[in-house]
């Protein structure tokens, strides 16, 4: 057995990865300079860095679409990450592709999403602007805070106790351009980005029927017919038809065809379940919960723990954003119990 060391490994990827992937040792680097691991390339030690990071570990206990389930099999922001993980890797490995920078990139691109998924970021998005002095109702306001961008923060500012975790450029890219109308540099990111929608397309679906909120019978049928019966199969059609369509036009892009089914389901997603439906019910009260948290903080900015304090110092409402966007929901939710409702009124409830 022959023990393989950084070099040795970055020169395999040479041999075995196709022209286009992105290798290891031509990285543009990390934002401070450091000595390189001996036996992990730069993205190897990108992955394992967010995978040991607290930011990562908080995914487990962050809603997906469904606030509080009943049910211990619905996704959590961490099982969507993992699947978004699993999913990359695979069309990586189809066309060539760098598959550690792949899945440093899907690890890490949802670290910067608040409790209560979507409405939480819709939330402090909104009372950033009303601090600001911005029209909340205004596009302007509801982009303030965005997922990505809090993610990119996370990894370059607040990890580690305000140090970063100090990642390639190349795994930063491919966090913030995950999601709106960027695309990442590299393809390995922009592999990312697709395969986040058919994952979320794909479980969303899976756990809405689960939720007894919709049935395969409710799915548009063209586009089921097309790409298939159930969400395995579905899979599979996307993951197929994007590993055989980027090889074709040396880019990361789904055919026309495969693409347009998959919005159709995204579009009947958005239309049912994720604004109206009963999996909606709780959203009021996860948003009530981020307001009077954020405008608590925001005028005791002396109990925001100190690692939040560090960056951004004239800018109070971006660090109290910052601790409240790393919340887990029960974190949130006990928090906001100790904060608003009487000691006697909890035990009482608790007990009871």
């Amino acid at each position: 057995m022959h023990a393989l060391c950084r070099r040795d490994i970055e020169q395999r990827e040479h041999t075995s990865l196709s022209p286009l992937a992105s290798f290891a040792e031509q990285s543009a680097g990390r934002l401070h300079k450091e000595t390189p691991d001996s036996s992990r390339t730069c993205f190897q030690q990108d992955r394992d860095r967010i995978l040991h990071s607290k930011s990562f570990r908080r995914l487990a206990h962050k809603t997906q679409v469904f606030l509080a389930p009943e049910g211990d099999h619905y996704r959590t922001r961490l099982i969507h990450t993992l699947e978004v993980c699993q999913i990359s890797r695979t069309v990586a490995r189809g066309l060539g592709l760098n598959e550690d920078l792949t899945e440093a990139i899907a690890l890490g691109h949802d670290l910067g999403h608040t409790p209560f998924g979507h409405a939480g970021e819709d939330a402090l998005s909104r009372e950033m602007a009303r601090y600001r002095g911005i029209d909340e109702s205004t596009d302007e306001a509801r982009s303030i805070f965005r997922h990505n961008e809090q993610g990119v923060r996370i990894v370059e500012l607040l990890e580690r106790d305000g140090q970063g975790l100090n990642l390639s450029r190349e795994v930063v890219d491919g966090i913030r351009c995950h999601s709106g109308s960027e695309r990442a540099d590299t393809l390995e990111g922009r592999i990312v980005a697709v395969c986040d929608r058919i994952a979320y397309v794909s479980h969303d679906i899976d756990d809405a029927e689960r939720a007894g909120l919709l049935t395969e019978a409710d799915l548009p049928q063209a586009p089921v017919e097309r790409l298939g019966q159930s969400a395995s199969e579905r899979i599979a059609t996307m993951v197929g038809d994007l590993i055989e369509n980027s090889a074709r036009v040396s880019d990361i892009a789904m055919s026309e065809a495969c693409w347009a089914d998959m919005m159709e389901l995204r579009t009947f997603l958005f239309a049912n379940i994720y604004r109206e439906s009963d999996a909606k019910y709780e959203e009021p009260k996860a948003k009530q919960l981020i307001r009077e948290l954020f405008c608590y903080y925001i005028e005791h900015l002396d109990e925001v723990p100190s690692e939040y304090r560090i960056h951004n110092a004239d800018q109070p409402d971006v660090q109290v954003a910052d601790f409240v966007s790393g919340m887990t929901d029960r974190y949130a939710i006990r928090l906001y119990e100790q904060l608003k409702v009487p000691r006697a009124w909890r035990l009482d409830v608790h007990s009871s």
